[in-house]
This record gives C-alpha cells, sequence and structure tokens, in this order.
C-alpha cells in the first residue's frame, strides 16, 4: 500500500475508533483522550490559573458563584461523570469572561459579575462554558489536531514529486484553518444550545440570554472580526437565534 493511502487508512480508523455522543445534543464526535485524562489536565490547568490570577475576597460575589453553580452541577447530573467541582471567583474587574475545565473546575472574573447582573444571566454563561466541557470540545479539538497532523503528512509525501507543491501546501493550509474556525464557531453555538438546556433545568429563565448579549455587544460596541474569520458566533446572530428560541 502506498504511503498515502496508509495514512489516510489511518485517519479514518482513528475518526471511527473515538466516537462520542455530546449530552443534550446528540451529536457524535471524534474523541481519542479518555475522560480520565481530560480531568487531570483540567485540574492541572485549573491549578495553575490559581497561582496566577488574583483570588476575590468579596464573601457576596463568592457566595453567587457557588449558589449557581452548584444548581448548574445538579442539572449537569451524570453527564460528568466523577466531576469534583470547584466554583472560584478572581477578581480582576476588566475581564468580562468565565471558563470551564473538565472535572468540573469552573472560573468567573469579576468584571463578567459586574455585567451579568442576575442569576439567570450568569448562569447563561456558566452553562455555556460548563457546556463545552460536557460536550468534551477541548479534547475534540486536539483529536481534531492530530488526524489533521497525519493528513498533512499524507498531503506532504503526496506532492512531493508535484510541480505544484506549494499550491497543494497553500490549499490544505487554507483549508484546514477554515475549517478550525467552522468548528469552532460550531462549538461555540452547541455550547450556548447545551448552556440555555441546563440553565432551564436548574430554573433559571433561559432567555436571560438575549438580554446578556444584547449587553455583551454593547460593551464590546459591535467590534468584532468578519464571521468567517471569527471564532466565535457574531453577537447579533446569537441574539437573533435566542430570539427565535423564545418565539
Amino acid at each position: 500500500m502506498k504511503p498515502t493511502l496508509r495514512l489516510i487508512l489511518l485517519a479514518l480508523i482513528v475518526v471511527v475508533a473515538g466516537c462520542y455522543t455530546v449530552p443534550e445534543t446528540g451529536r457524535k464526535s471524534m474523541i481519542m483522550i479518555s475522560p480520565g485524562e481530560e480531568a487531570e489536565m483540567g485540574a492541572a490547568a485549573f491549578a495553575d490559573v490559581r497561582t496566577k490570577e488574583k483570588l476575590s475576597a468579596d464573601p457576596a460575589a463568592n457566595e453567587r458563584v457557588r449558589r449557581v453553580g452548584q444548581r448548574i452541577a445538579e442539572a449537569v447530573g451524570s453527564a460528568l461523570p466523577g466531576a469534583k467541582w470547584e466554583f472560584v471567583v478572581f477578581d480582576e474587574p476588566k475581564t468580562v469572561n468565565a471558563f470551564a475545565l473538565p472535572g468540573g473546575k469552573v472560573g468567573v472574573y469579576t468584571g463578567l459579575l459586574d455585567l451579568a447582573k442576575t442569576d439567570a444571566e450568569l448562569a447563561i454563561v456558566m452553562g455555556h462554558e460548563i457546556g463545552h466541557v460536557t460536550a468534551r470540545h477541548g479534547a475534540e479539538r486536539m483529536s481534531q489536531g492530530l488526524v489533521a497532523g497525519v493528513i498533512g503528512v499524507g498531503v506532504e509525501i503526496a506532492s512531493h514529486n508535484s510541480h505544484n507543491r506549494d499550491l497543494w501546501r497553500i490549499g490544505y493550509g487554507l483549508a484546514a484553518g477554515g475549517a478550525t474556525l467552522a468548528f469552532s464557531r460550531a462549538n461555540e453555538s452547541e455550547a450556548d444550545y447545551i448552556g440555555l438546556r441546563y440553565a432551564a433545568k436548574a430554573g433559571y429563565n433561559p432567555m436571560a440570554a438575549i438580554t446578556f448579549w444584547q449587553k455583551m455587544a454593547k460593551a464590546k460596541d459591535g467590534a468584532q472580526p468578519p464571521k468567517w474569520l471569527s471564532t466565535h458566533p457574531q453577537h447579533a446572530d446569537r441574539i437573533f437565534r435566542f430570539a427565535e428560541m423564545d418565539a
């Protein structure tokens, strides 16, 4: 068998072998990393962040994040087996962000708490971030990277004696880059959907997503890259999609 065919066959075997069903959506994804490995990486990364970021000493902020987080965790249930939930507030007023890592590690910045005035809005964001974890988007992206590497080697071998070798490389680079951005936007949209379901299951109004993203769009003053260059859906697209769900 030619080297190129062997590499393509290996990539196909990898895709078939690592099938995972995403909770809440039922989508099949390719995962080549075990849940245990994911949880270990998540715990290590979270510990590292905690040593580098300033922890909030505000008891009200910590209690709010813990309260909302626990309700979301109950809504997640068995979708994240073995989770050791931890909710931490980082004191950074200029950072309007939150994140979640495998194993149930969740961080929220005080800048986000200032923007998300209601618990329902906070639940939307925390549900979204936790949705990335239960969907195993990080492991999926790592797995895609491994397969892309294999295919890249195949392209290099196939074009080795070609007069258009540089065109092969450019074509592959453009295709891989566009696919990565598209996968990222798809992951964000999927996490939006999962987060809404978790928020609703936890007893929060999922349509708080509309007011939150309206605030986010205003805070960013509409500054986003063109859709085809963005890793995230446009604010306006998110608001429209959430409004459609409400209707």
